[in-house]
C-alpha cells in the first residue's frame, strides 16, 4: 500500500502524512509531474482558498497530470472542492480541475456561524469502498465556508442549516469535504480503505 501526496503549497502535508505513518501506510509528498503519473493512488489535500489553490497547481504545471490521472484519486476538505469543474468564490467563478461533474459554493448556514467548523454527522451512506467501514451517523471534522450541491457522485451527506455533499465519486475520483487525517476512527478507516483500493 502506498499513497502519493500531491504537494499543493496550500495544505498542512504533514498532519496528512503522519496520518497515513500511523496506520504503517507508505507515504509520499511531491510536485513532481513524473512522480505523480507514476503512483499508485494520488491523494490531493488542501486548506484556504480555492483560487490561490488553482493558481498554485497551474504554477505548477501540474494541472494536466491531475486531470489525466487513471489511478485511485482522492480530494479531502479544499482538495475535494478543486475536483469540481467550476468554484464560487468571492464574487468570481475559477475553473476546478473538472473531475467532477458540478460546482462548489458558498455554504448557506443560515444563522449558524461560518465556517462550518467542528464535529458533524455523516448520512445517508451509498456504498461505496470508502464507506464500507462506516455507520450512519458517524461523526467527522469540518473546517469549510464552501461546498458542493448534493448529485448523482454523492455517497454521503452532511447537514449545517443545509444539506450538502460530505463525500463523493466519480469514476476513479473520490473526495471528502472533511478532515480524514482528524476525524478519529472514522477518517482512519476511509484513509485505509482508500490505501487498499
Amino acid at each position: 500500500m502506498s499513497v502519493l501526496i500531491v504537494d499543493t503549497k496550500c495544505a498542512n502535508l504533514a498532519s496528512v502524512g503522519f496520518a497515513f505513518d500511523r496506520m504503517g501506510i507508505t507515504n509520499r509528498i511531491s510536485d513532481d509531474p513524473t512522480e505523480i503519473r507514476s503512483a499508485d493512488r494520488v491523494l490531493i489535500p488542501g486548506v484556504g482558498s480555492a483560487p490561490y489553490a488553482m493558481e498554485k497547481i497551474r504554477a505548477a504545471g501540474l494541472e494536466d497530470t491531475l486531470r489525466l490521472l487513471n489511478q485511485p484519486v482522492l480530494g479531502i476538505c479544499l482538495g475535494m472542492q478543486l475536483l469540481f469543474e467550476t468554484l464560487e468564490e468571492g464574487g468570481t467563478s475559477t475553473a476546478g480541475l473538472g473531475l467532477v461533474p458540478g460546482h462548489v459554493e458558498a455554504l448557506d448556514t443560515g444563522d449558524l456561524p461560518t465556517p462550518h467548523m467542528g464535529w458533524n454527522q455523516l448520512t445517508d451512506l451509498i456504498d461505496d469502498p470508502l464507506t464500507h467501514a462506516l455507520n450512519e451517523g458517524d461523526h467527522a471534522y469540518f473546517v469549510h465556508s464552501f461546498a458542493a450541491l448534493i448529485t448523482n457522485e454523492t455517497v454521503a451527506t452532511c447537514r449545517y442549516h443545509t444539506p450538502f455533499s460530505a463525500m463523493v465519486r466519480h469514476n476513479n475520483v473520490r473526495g471528502c469535504q472533511f478532515h480524514p487525517e482528524r476525524s478519529s476512527q472514522t477518517g482512519s478507516a476511509i484513509l485505509k480503505a482508500f490505501a487498499t483500493l
